[in-house]
């Protein structure tokens, strides 16, 4: 079950949060209040509702500000409504980039996600231009040490669990495991995780890059994680996913 490497980014990711949580929650109760407004308050007949309110509580976020979100989706139906548009470019160093976004404003959010890429060294391609590169898949960072209230595992342990609720891939790399499954699928494999008492750092159906480019510089790591920022400081964009791969402590160094 061998997969590609992203649990150093996961960890970054991770120590980023509480810095950036008002921010997260923002954009998480944005989605939410998108799908409620798209299909109704009620989450049993309402998927997109569902897998937006299952990735709200994976982050922690609180059942008040949750609810608060539905309501206002279901109950605002002379707001604005939010559009969901992908962008694609370019990293420094010819990394592929897929930005997804969720916006009031098409006309807002183009140009902005253009001039950060351009301003970062980067570039804004055609739709097509690297979208081919990733699958969307299921994606969950697992706490191999049980963190707090979970249940400690293994490799050898969550690989067969894996196989068991329907995953397809499992990369471990030291205390943070990637299980990963097909996006239709997400539900079924949160529910199986969570069944066995696994802490998830993570949850959710996003894009993972089919190959990786090597980042050859420390110079070029900080360009490439300092654009994937200032990306994710924009209010519209939702996730920034990317094939980049970053010597381990290049990584721990730029983000400490």
């Amino acid at each position: 079950m061998a997969g590609h490497s992203h649990s150093a980014n996961i960890k970054h990711r991770k120590n980023a949060v509480d810095a950036k949580r008002a921010k997260i929650f923002s954009k998480l109760a944005r989605n939410v209040i998108s799908a409620a407004r798209q299909g109704g308050a009620e989450i049993e007949t309402n998927l997109k509702l569902k897998y937006a309110v299952e990735k709200a509580k994976a982050a922690n976020m609180p059942k008040d500000n949750i609810e608060r979100a539905i309501k206002k989706g279901a109950g605002d139906k002379g707001g604005s409504d939010f559009e969901e548009l992908i962008y694609e470019g370019y990293a420094p160093g010819g990394i592929a980039m897929l930005i997804c976004c969720l916006t009031d404003n098409r006309n807002r959010t183009a140009p902005d996600v253009k001039y950060t890429l351009e301003h970062g060294g980067g570039n804004l391609g055609a739709t097509g231009s690297v979208s081919f590169l990733f699958d969307f898949r299921s994606i969950f960072a697992v706490d191999m040490t049980g963190g707090e209230g979970g249940q400690a595992t293994d490799e050898d342990a969550l690989m067969d669990l894996a196989l068991e609720v329907g995953a397809e891939d499992v990369d471990v790399d030291g205390d943070v495991a990637m299980v990963l499954g097909p996006a239709t699928e997400f539900l079924g494999l949160k529910e199986g995780l969570e069944g066995a008492q696994l802490s998830l750092l993570s949850a959710e159906t996003g894009y993972i890059p089919q190959t990786s480019v090597v980042v050859e510089s420390k110079e070029d790591a900080a360009k490439v994680l300092k654009l994937i920022d200032e990306l994710e400081e924009n209010d519209d964009v939702q996730n920034v996913y990317a094939n980049f791969e970053i010597d381990d402590a290049w990584l721990e160094e730029l983000r400490s």
